[in-house]
């Protein structure tokens, strides 16, 4: 693969490309293997060629933001992982309108909307991903989901073709949208927010912290909440209801502070995670009847870790 590398690095610049990558630190769940390759494209020229020499040379590549809804496998990714960073992390606000890359956190984003007396992010200001990550899963918290306040996104389609998609032809449902499903990349988005008073749109979104704070276990590696959740329940009551609070395999653990989350209580390998994810699922089927489907993704090869134990 010598002579892919050589291409990589003629496409990205020899800095922005890394074989053998640990993947961990990219991940918010903080565990996993490596990458063969990790570029990080600039610009969409270079982006393109990236896509491009995957495609010809028939190697798999993926599309990573800031991590937090993926799960990488512990013997690694044999592809490319594409970075949507610094380069990708700008903002344009317009009145209202705010233009932005797909690999602005979220976070920063809400902030830079209150500092200009814009309502509409808020709750958004708590959700770990980055822009482009969030418009590919309609991600969401305490009643807001992106499809509120995206206008249009400007997409890139594995040919290198540019792409403008209004709201609707996103598509953007519950944890989903038509990205993955046409395999397009994420380029930028066009959201429209709301004037409003700095003071109760900081209030609103200090309220919104505290929220998580006191009932989610930010003081640990996760992802977020770990499974959809099923029409009719709530993922994180099932899985307590079914006396899974605290369970533990290796060091991955059903979170006792919020059931709905998976965390990495310390040294968790991947495959940790994944039988516990696994476990959890068959025990509430077994219960239950309900099958729990997972929101966050995974990648790559997976090990089989020992059996799990309860609390």
């Amino acid at each position: 693969m010598e002579q892919m590398l050589e291409q990589l690095i003629s496409a990205a610049g020899e800095s922005n490309v890394r074989t053998m990558e640990p993947m961990a630190p990219h991940v918010t769940f903080r565990a996993g293997g490596k990458a063969d390759y990790f570029v990080s494209p600039e610009d969409e020229k270079a982006l393109a060629a990236v896509v491009r020499i995957c495609r010809e040379h028939g190697m798999p590549f993926y599309l990573l933001g800031n991590g937090s809804n993926l799960l990488v496998g512990d013997r690694g990714y044999r592809g490319v992982v594409i970075h949507m960073g610094d380069a990708w992390s700008f903002c344009d606000f317009r009145g209202q309108e705010v233009r932005a890359g797909a690999g602005i956190l979220l976070s920063r984003l809400a902030k830079e909307a209150c500092r200009r007396e814009l309502s509409g992010l808020e709750a958004a200001g708590g959700i770990p991903g980055t822009l482009g990550g969030a418009l590919v899963m309609n991600a969401g918290a305490y009643g807001f989901e992106m499809k509120d306040v995206v206008r249009r996104a400007r997409l890139m389609t594995e040919e290198g073709k540019i792409l403008e998609l209004s709201a609707d032809e996103l598509e953007l449902g519950y944890r989903r949208s038509c990205i993955p499903e046409r395999k397009l990349i994420v380029l930028e988005a066009e959201l429209e927010l709301k004037t409003g008073s700095r003071e109760e749109i900081c209030a609103a979104m200090e309220d919104f912290s505290a929220r998580r704070r006191e009932k989610q276990p930010l003081e640990y590696p996760s992802a977020g909440s770990t499974f959809k959740r099923p029409e009719g329940y709530f993922a994180g009551k099932l899985i307590q209801d079914a006396g899974l609070r605290g369970y533990r395999v290796g060091g991955a653990q059903v979170s006792e502070k919020h059931c709905g989350f998976v965390i990495n209580r310390g040294g968790a390998t991947a495959g940790d995670i994944m039988k516990l994810c696994r476990d959890v699922q068959r025990t509430v089927e077994e219960r239950f009847g309900v099958s729990l489907e997972l929101e966050v993704r995974t990648l790559g090869e997976f090990e089989e870790p020992e059996e799990g134990r309860r609390p």
